[in-house]
């Protein structure tokens, strides 16, 4: 059994490339994902596509999170991630706006849409002081 160790090749190296605020990052945008699916799933019928595309976003944001962790160059994964959150935030503005559904009552609440909208714009700013302190 000892030599079928030695025989192993040997594994690379962990990457040194994650800063705490990446971590810090990625627990708000699990967060969010956890408040937010259980008030997606409620949207109507003939909302889905927008909850889906809500749904969708928030996995992305949680993908780029992540995947910036392991890079050692942040910068255009950084502009990706700004980008997707600033699709969140119209997306959920849209999910909030009484006039986009036709029933005329929004898919969310006021209080869900000013809940979910701090949770955002909280994860934005993590990123916008991320990347101040990456192009210092």
């Amino acid at each position: 059994m000892a030599e079928e160790a030695q025989n192993l090749p040997e594994l690379d190296p962990v990457r040194d490339n994650a800063t705490a605020e990446d971590f810090k990052t990625k627990n708000k945008v699990y967060e969010l994902i956890l408040y937010t699916n259980p008030e997606i799933e409620q949207f109507p019928r003939a909302q889905r596509k927008l909850a889906d595309d809500i749904r969708e976003t928030m996995l992305s944001i949680l993908r780029l999170v992540v995947t910036l962790e392991n890079k050692h160059y942040k910068k255009t994964t950084l502009g990706e991630l700004d980008n997707e959150v600033d699709v969140l935030r119209h997306l959920i503005r849209l999910a909030a706006d009484p006039q986009y559904t036709r029933s005329r009552k929004p898919c969310l609440s006021l209080k869900k849409y000013e809940n979910i909208s701090r949770k955002v714009n909280e994860i934005g700013r993590m990123i916008g002081g991320y990347y101040k302190s990456i192009k210092k």
